[in-house]
């Protein structure tokens, strides 16, 4: 990276992940290539928002988050997919609301953020359960309203069997360790393909998913284990209509063996096995996309 784009970031007053130019993660070779030009848009970005992004991601209400920024990288992350605080941003299966805490911050003032939960018609043959998930999308505005302090009009959400008058409005749609639960539940192409509906023409769509080896058995990779295989994700997503803008190793972590018989789960911060060796290793080894519509 070369001083100029230092020097960018650095005005920013955040770190910028220095972005790869040639993956160097074992067993990933090649998938890790960004053009200059994505570089320098980057560097750019953190000029025009560090300071917004920075007073969301260090707002009080975030104190017990911030423990989680040092392996989730937020500012890097929201930064590489470009999220402008100006964006309608859609979060995919938004859970816990770690996520979903930072963004209401960074685009409740003159951006909009949307839940965007499963379509309950194929996630589930029970009405019950249908019914939670449609639940869920209602109150999302008031969940985030409560996390941030600021209004429920700000904030909205709706399930992907519900896209009147959404279609084509939406910048950025950001799906966070969230690909392992679709493939496995095999509602992965009905739901990127509704994502792909939403986004407008020049609209992107930003990945982070825990990555498993590239020699990794299909068995461990079947989304199972939470783990998926970098170039499985990119094959997949392109033949739902999407291509390949830039990968990054913001959220890398080689310390992650990607290997446990129990899945991503016995990593940090769940510890599902409690494994003492695996304490002190931050969270999983994570790939990170960004895609466009294909032409």
């Amino acid at each position: 990276m070369n001083k100029l784009i230092l020097a960018l970031a650095s005005a920013s007053g955040l770190a910028l992940a220095a972005p790869v130019l040639a993956d160097n993660h074992a067993g990933h070779a090649g998938h890790g290539a960004m053009d200059e030009a994505h570089i320098l848009d980057t560097a750019n970005f953190m000029k025009m928002h560090g300071e917004a992004l920075s007073g969301a991601i260090n707002h009080p209400t975030r104190a017990e988050d911030k423990a989680r920024d040092a392996f989730r990288h937020p500012a890097e992350t929201l930064a590489f997919f470009h999220v402008g605080p100006e964006m309608k941003v859609g979060e995919y299966a938004p859970g816990g609301g770690w996520y979903s805490r930072l963004l209401g911050h960074y685009l409740g003032g003159e951006g909009a953020l949307v839940g965007l939960y499963a379509n309950p018609l194929t996630a589930t043959p029970d009405a019950t359960r249908q019914q939670r998930i449609r639940d869920s999308a209602a109150g999302f505005g008031k969940e985030v309203a409560g996390y941030t302090g600021l209004a429920p009009e700000a904030f909205s959400g709706i399930t992907l069997d519900n896209l009147e008058g959404q279609k084509g409005t939406f910048d950025r749609i950001l799906v966070i360790r969230a690909m392992h639960n679709i493939l496995r539940a095999g509602t992965a192409d009905t739901e990127i393909r509704a994502m792909r509906e939403l986004l407008k023409d020049d609209g992107l769509l930003g990945i982070v998913q825990h990555r498993a080896k590239a020699d990794a058995p299909w068995s461990y990779t079947n989304g199972t284990k939470g783990y998926l295989k970098q170039q499985d994700v990119i094959d997949f997503m392109r033949l739902q209509g999407f291509e390949l803008v830039a990968a990054s190793e913001i959220n890398a972590n080689a310390k992650d063996s990607a290997d446990h018989a129990e899945g991503v789960w016995e990593m940090p911060p769940v510890l599902a096995t409690k494994r003492d060796d695996l304490k002190g290793l931050g969270e999983s080894d994570r790939m990170t996309l960004l895609f466009k519509k294909a032409d």
